[in-house]
């Protein structure tokens, strides 16, 4: 890939194959600038920056998704009136922007680009880390794998793919416990905690020709039964990466621009990789604010290519609606989307990532930011709220009246 560096006045452009992304203070960049590979403990000063350019980190390695000569086209229409909670003054989005430390949201219903927002130096052409969103597309590949052949079925055993597995806690699980991350395998969370598993499993050194995560993975002890216990894992998506790479012979990068990237996105994406230079399936792809909002459209439209939908059949069904409870009521957990009685769905990532799909009001709402820590329970709480504003908005627009709303 051939890039092209354009300085003046503090600010730099790098174009990139099809699309132009504005950097911002390239001073700013070399002073702040993290040099080690551990996102979740860098400062905010180093986040508002890296997490726009990661691919520009000579420390993190990444596998580009090639874009469409002919993306998914967007409408546009008038800007969403959204009251406030009160229902009477207009929403501050101002001051949510700010609490949220956003960097862009983009509103889409019935295909047509009803508020577009940005901040932090950013715009429409910027990339922005995923996080956990990347999760929702690798778990979206698994279906496709499914459809071509390349996996029986969900109910297959992990073992099957991944030999290695023999004789661990995975041992007995099947694709479908992984996920609905409900295998039983011991895994810690803790996002502040560096000693964590999710702050350790992307730093192993992988042996052979074996994969960083499976690894790491192999060396848990089981906690529960298969089946019988949700548990919130990124190892496991990465496991689910590890079963796509292993059964289509494919880099997760180059099967999602097959796939999706190379029929519906406008810009190029970037997958970041591990230690073992594969993608790490449970985390950060990096792509435009309007790249996102298109994978929420696409899933709304049957995951569609040339009319053909790319999934097997009842996969979004299945994918989109709760399979596991997870002792939040009005909320549940699928195949690697958050689910919501009221019939939505959501890709949620780290520090404030969301993609935010409502069939029933043809309504997308794609989200980025950088929270300031890594306890955002409140400001994930007010992005929902936010979420829940713009249905009301739509309802009134549309003159419904009595619709559930996400919970």
């Amino acid at each position: 890939m051939a890039s092209k560096w354009l300085l003046g006045l503090g600010v730099v452009a790098v174009v990139v194959g099809a699309g132009a992304y504005v950097k911002r203070d390239f001073l700013y960049f070399a002073m702040h600038a993290p040099k080690d590979r551990d996102a979740l403990q860098w400062t905010v000063p180093q986040r508002d920056y890296a997490f726009g350019h990661l691919d520009d980190l000579p420390q993190v390695k990444s596998h580009a998704m090639t874009p469409s000569a002919a993306p998914h086209a967007f409408g546009q229409g008038g800007e969403l009136q959204i009251l406030g909670a009160d229902g009477k003054l207009p929403f501050d989005m101002g001051k949510f922007m700010t609490d949220q430390r956003a960097v862009g949201t983009l509103v889409i219903v019935d295909g047509k680009v009803r508020l577009e927002k940005y901040g932090l130096g950013y715009g429409p052409d910027s990339r922005w880390t995923s996080f956990s969103v990347a999760k929702s597309f690798t778990s979206t590949l698994l279906g496709a794998a499914i459809k071509d052949g390349y996996i029986k079925g969900v109910d297959e055993p992990v073992t099957d793919i991944i030999p290695e597995f023999k004789g661990s806690a995975y041992d007995g699980v099947t694709v479908k416990q992984v996920l609905t991350m409900t295998s039983g395998v011991k895994w810690n969370e803790d996002y502040a905690d560096p000693n964590s598993d999710v702050g350790q499993f992307n730093h192993v050194k992988p042996t052979d020709s074996e994969e960083a995560i499976v690894t790491y993975l192999k060396k848990l002890p089981r906690v529960a039964a298969p089946g019988t216990l949700w548990h919130y894992n990124t190892g496991e998506t990465g496991l689910i990466g590890v079963l796509v790479m292993r059964a289509t012979h494919r880099p997760l990068a180059q099967y999602l621009t097959e796939k999706i990237w190379g029929h519906y996105m406008a810009l190029p994406g970037f997958w970041v990789l591990d230690l073992s230079g594969r993608e790490i399936g449970g985390c950060c792809i990096s792509s435009s604010l309007t790249d996102y909002a298109r994978m929420g459209q696409f899933m709304m439209d049957g995951a569609q290519v040339d009319g053909k939908s790319i999934l097997t059949e009842g996969w979004i069904e299945a994918a989109t609606h709760k399979q596991k409870d997870i002792d939040k009521p009005g909320r549940g957990y699928g195949y690697q989307w958050w689910t919501y009685d009221d019939g939505s769905y959501a890709a949620v990532g780290h520090f404030g990532q969301t993609i935010f799909v409502d069939p029933k009001r043809k309504l997308v709402i794609a989200s980025t930011a950088d929270f300031p820590s890594n306890d955002e329970s409140d400001r994930m709480e007010s992005r929902f709220a936010y979420h829940r504003l713009v249905q009301q908005a739509v309802d009134r627009e549309q003159g419904v009246t009595g619709r559930a709303l996400m919970q």
